[in-house]
């Protein structure tokens, strides 16, 4: 079985215009691997300089666009990878990201990491199941 790149617009386009090696999301059988992406304004697509609760919600708003895009769904996701510039931030984060997971959240793990290459705090990747009907 054959790797499958899936196209997310308009986030595939921004990531080629910041020239990012990546895609938005690849299939391989009923799994999805989303890419992490920072909080891009929705209607620009240059990324937010925003507090981190408007970050998070952004990052997780494209996620969720990338698992339907997919044909998966937020109830789907495996498991999450937070990566976040400082551990005072997790708080927040976490208040924001339960609303995206009230019930039975997946499998995650909360990074701290020192910067990237754009002013913005977080990213964040997953993993999900796509079901078959």
């Amino acid at each position: 079985m054959k790797r499958q790149v899936i196209r997310v617009e308009p986030l595939s386009s921004w990531l080629e215009r910041w020239k990012a090696p990546t895609s938005a999301v690849t299939r391989h059988g009923d799994t999805i691997y989303v890419s992490g992406f920072p909080p891009f304004d929705p209607d620009t697509g240059e990324v937010v300089d925003a507090p981190i609760e408007r970050q998070t919600e952004l990052v997780l708003e494209q996620l969720k666009l990338c698992v339907e895009t997919a044909g998966s769904s937020l109830e789907n996701v495996l498991k999450c990878n937070v990566y976040c510039t400082s551990v005072e931030k997790f708080a927040a984060v976490n208040a924001i990201y339960a609303r995206y997971f009230p019930k039975d959240p997946p499998a995650r793990i909360f990074v701290n990491v020192p910067a990237w290459p754009g002013h913005f705090d977080i990213e964040i990747d997953c993993i999900a199941a796509v079901l078959q009907e």
